[in-house]
């Protein structure tokens, strides 16, 4: 099955270069490519660039190669616990509306707030994975038979001053949860935030997610402030825990 039948392109003019891509056998031309699918030089690049972005598309020189960052199997880990096999790696295109989905049912059962507008901003977003000068978000999933199961997500705030931040959210479904998932996730997204270089992790809970409180508790995370009545569920204002973790 070819990369781009299971790909949801936002824009048909994209699919059109991916698929002229993924046909050859060798890197094509750009110039060769734009012509054969006589696409306006403007509008070529902005669809290469985000394909580039999203690691179906690598350009050497002028020349462009169909790829999948992201599937290498180095950046995988397997684990074995209580009889489940399951793997940590980063998150790819394709992953997208499982990633979504569990985001929002975990969300969902936990009054996860920060969770729930991750998942609607990804929902909406052209792309998972976002690296560039002023903003950078990477997602590392759990998965079970190639399915999602978990997340850790960190995206660092576009402001200058608190560069050296980022916030996080984290969940594994309750069907898959005492096996190690999440505190394997908190390894990898903590290895990650270490390697580019942030200094504190932050991630908002509110109060009567006891359970998720006392996970990042256990596993260094120290709270750092309370916001009374920041959330209301149900008519209730509920508490927001704010927890902070160093790479």
């Amino acid at each position: 099955m070819q990369v781009s039948e299971t790909v949801d392109f936002s824009h048909e003019d994209r699919k059109s270069i991916y698929e002229y891509i993924e046909d050859s056998d060798d890197p094509v031309a750009a110039g060769d490519v734009r012509e054969s699918l006589r696409l306006d030089p403007g509008g070529f690049r902005h669809h290469v660039a985000i394909l580039k972005r999203d690691g179906l598309v690598t350009e050497v020189g002028n020349e462009l190669r169909a790829t999948f960052e992201g599937s290498d199997e180095t950046d995988e880990e397997q684990f074995d616990a209580g009889g489940l096999t399951f793997t940590i790696r980063p998150a790819i295109e394709t992953d997208r509306s499982g990633l979504v989905g569990v985001i929002r049912q975990v969300a969902g059962g936990k009054t996860y707030t920060v969770a729930e507008s991750v998942a609607d901003i990804i929902d909406h977003e052209e792309t998972v994975v976002q690296q560039s000068p002023v903003r950078s978000r990477m997602f590392f999933v759990a998965t079970v038979n190639d399915e999602v199961v978990g997340w850790i997500h960190l995206e660092s705030p576009e402001l200058e001053k608190l560069s050296h931040t980022a916030e996080l959210t984290l969940g594994v479904l309750e069907e898959y949860q005492g096996h190690g998932i999440g505190g394997h996730l908190l390894d990898r997204g903590l290895d990650w935030a270490d390697e580019k270089g942030y200094e504190k992790l932050y991630n908002s809970i509110p109060s009567t997610n006891e359970e998720a409180v006392e996970f990042f508790e256990a596993h260094g995370g120290e709270v750092e402030a309370v916001r009374e009545n920041h959330y209301t569920y149900d008519g209730e204002y509920i508490d927001e825990v704010m927890l902070a973790l160093e790479p």
